[in-house]
């Protein structure tokens, strides 16, 4: 097989693989936060429960005690590696973009900074993430929330139409990460920021784990290292580029696969940069 055609099939089956996994959380009512490996070697549950166990698993994020309580019910999944909309800055009236938006969780802690003159934008590539983040829009009344399915390498936005673009967890599950940074600047106004929360690699991961799509699932095969980070996101145009390892989240992520030493190799991390004011739209 050509060399081309054979990464390209490996694309394909690694979004197969996520697109699997986050859906079967929403189908089964089964919160995850990539933690754990089960017999079959898929990501487990150590971080799921009810409504308790999501709201303390949300404040070892970054999230305030009251966040979980202020989003509707079935928002918050569980889900993520650190809390972007803490460094998002956000002002009322902005534009937000969320990359992955899963139920909507941080796109409803947007909704409530920017205001009813504001618009906070979801997209996701998982039809039932979509349908649950759209009902619970709905359930929460906030009109100015979107949800749209598509894929982070191919955004359903317009160019320049977005002041802020945040994530969380969710740019290492891509295989394609030139092409997400390229399209986070083309959909940015100039001068538009990132407010990223992610997994970094902080040493080489073994090949067979980067070859273990259940590990992409479980947001440690995906891993890019900072250096890594800065160049896609020099490359895409992007400049004032801080990306933050947070040696506190080793606790964290030995959950996610226990017994694998997964904390030796990635941390999670908040992830900046700034599109130029003097940028052209794209």
């Amino acid at each position: 097989m050509p060399p081309e055609a054979e990464h390209q099939g490996r694309s394909e089956r690694v979004r197969a693989q996520v697109r699997q996994h986050y859906g079967s959380l929403v189908r089964t009512s089964s919160p995850c936060c990539g933690a754990g490996v089960s017999a079959q070697n898929d990501c487990g549950s150590s971080c799921c429960g009810g409504a308790t166990e999501l709201q303390q698993h949300a404040i070892t994020l970054g999230y305030a005690e009251t966040d979980a309580g202020s989003v509707p019910e079935g928002a918050n999944l569980g889900l993520g590696c650190g809390n972007p909309v803490a460094i998002a800055s956000l002002k009322p009236g902005e534009t937000v973009l969320d990359l992955g938006s899963g139920a909507g969780f941080d796109c409803f802690l947007a909704a409530s900074q920017v205001g009813p003159s504001g618009h906070v934008i979801g997209v996701d590539m998982t039809p039932d993430m979509v349908a649950r983040a759209r009902a619970n829009a709905l359930k929460g009344g906030l009109p100015w929330v979107d949800f749209r399915l598509g894929e982070i390498e191919h955004l359903p936005v317009a160019d320049a139409s977005i002041d802020l673009i945040m994530s969380n967890c969710v740019v290492n599950l891509s295989p394609d990460k030139p092409a997400v940074m390229r399209e986070a600047y083309r959909v940015l106004r100039p001068g538009g920021r990132l407010a990223i929360a992610d997994t970094v690699a902080t040493a080489a991961l073994p090949e067979q784990a980067r070859q273990d799509l259940a590990l992409w699932s479980c947001c440690i095969a995906g891993a890019t290292t900072v250096e890594e980070w800065h160049e896609l996101l020099a490359d895409a145009g992007f400049v004032a580029i801080q990306v933050d390892p947070k040696e506190s989240s080793r606790a964290l992520i030995a959950t996610w696969v226990p017994g694998s030493r997964a904390e030796d190799y990635v941390l999670s991390a908040t992830i900046q940069a700034v599109k130029p004011s003097t940028a052209s739209c794209c």
